[in-house]
């Protein structure tokens, strides 16, 4: 054999010995796709502020999250699988309003707005979906996106499974009926059933959205040389108060709050009128000592804290604030009816005008009037006989 000949055959040589010593080298790299996920908003924009210490979430921290984390999270794809909206109110088309707004700006690849235990009318959302630019998942469809090379099916219909692609599939059905789901590699849904981990079945992931987007959760897939899932890690971001917030997205909050200020206005413009509601000051001839006691409880200044935080406009914040809010007779605004502004005697013990007359007995207090306004939600650390005791009188 020449010399010439020797140098040809070399390198082939070389690269079969290399194999053959060293396998894994034939492997491409591993890859990885995050799947970010929300789910079960129901119309929360952000916590009410009632517990910020233990609260978490809102869209301008999800926001501002995922832009601080574009780099490190990537390839990624972000996706919301449905049950999104609060009921179909006045309110709750400005709160689908500003949602939309926010996860168009956000750039979600996929919003199952059809998901939804209470649907707007379809021309409602198509003119907000198309406004604002949001990637909507079709009833009847998929969306096919492309990330870091890797190619991701996503879809709402079972049916729709693609050879060669990542499937994800979005659903609002229970876990329980998921189970049956075959060849899909996930399954997101916005039942709001809270999954600390994911649920296998098969091959197949399931995770759920954590309700009113308290957390945003992270599915990592590891994928091997094909392309294929090989396995999964799921985590949970707890986006509290210290937070980076997106300014833009803030923008779009504020002028929520100021949409829904002018609603209040309509309730302000109603003549107040005699009701069954009458104020603590009406209480203080009989039981003055209990009064000046409630006084110096922080249900005096309930109405107060909503002025801090910029709430004392939004209804779904006033009602337990004051008394009577949204019945007749109750509180219309801090201008007409200062007097029932708070939590007061009658918050808890019932309207006293009947009481007042004939000094019959008024409602029995009991835990479940506190449950009312002291929900998990706005009130986590809420303990029935601990709070009792700063209430006494």
């Amino acid at each position: 054999m020449s010399i010439f000949t020797c140098w040809r055959v070399l390198p082939a040589a070389l690269f079969v010995l290399s194999h053959l010593l060293f396998p894994q080298a034939s492997f491409a790299a591993e890859k990885a796709l995050n799947i970010l996920y929300t789910g079960a908003m129901r119309g929360e924009l952000e916590p009410c502020g009632c517990s910020p210490e233990t609260q978490s979430g809102g869209l301008a921290r999800l926001s501002g999250f995922i832009s601080d984390q574009k780099a490190a999270l990537g390839p990624y794809i972000l996706v919301d699988s449905g049950n999104t909206f609060a009921p179909d109110t006045a309110q709750g088309r400005l709160k689908a309003e500003a949602q939309l707004r926010s996860l168009g700006m956000m750039g979600y690849d996929a919003v199952a707005v059809h998901i939804s235990k209470a649907p707007f009318d379809s021309g409602f959302t198509a003119r907000l979906v198309k406004e604002h630019r949001v990637a909507t998942l079709p009833k009847r469809g998929a969306i096919k996106a492309l990330k870091g090379g890797l190619k991701v099916n996503i879809s709402s219909d079972a049916r729709l499974l693609k050879k060669g692609m990542i499937n994800v599939l979005i659903s609002g059905k229970p876990v329980g009926e998921l189970k049956a789901v075959k060849g899909w590699d996930v399954v997101i849904t916005s039942s709001g059933e809270v999954l600390e981990e994911p649920v296998r079945s098969g091959r197949t992931t399931i995770v759920s959205g954590y309700p009113k987007a308290e957390k945003l959760g992270i599915l990592t897939l590891k994928l091997d040389r094909r392309g294929k899932v090989a396995g999964s890690a799921n985590r949970w971001v707890v986006l509290k108060k210290d937070a980076p917030e997106d300014p833009a997205v803030r923008a779009v909050l504020k002028e929520y709050d100021l949409k829904v200020a002018a609603l209040l206005k309509e309730e302000e413009l109603k003549p107040v009128s005699g009701g069954l509601y009458l104020g603590a000051q009406s209480c203080v001839e009989c039981h003055e000592p209990h009064v000046q006691s409630w006084k110096a409880t922080k249900h005096a200044l309930a109405f107060a804290t909503l002025e801090r935080a910029g709430k004392s406009k939004d209804p779904e914040c006033v009602v337990c604030h004051t008394v009577g809010f949204g019945e007749e007779g109750g509180f219309l605004s801090l201008k007409s009816t200062p007097e029932l502004a708070n939590v007061q005697c009658e918050s808890c013990h019932g309207a006293g005008r009947e009481h007042s007359v004939d000094f019959g007995p008024m409602r029995v207090m009991g835990k479940e009037i506190c449950l009312k306004c002291h929900t998990h939600e706005n009130s986590p650390l809420f303990d029935y006989e601990k709070y009792l005791e700063k209430i006494k009188h």
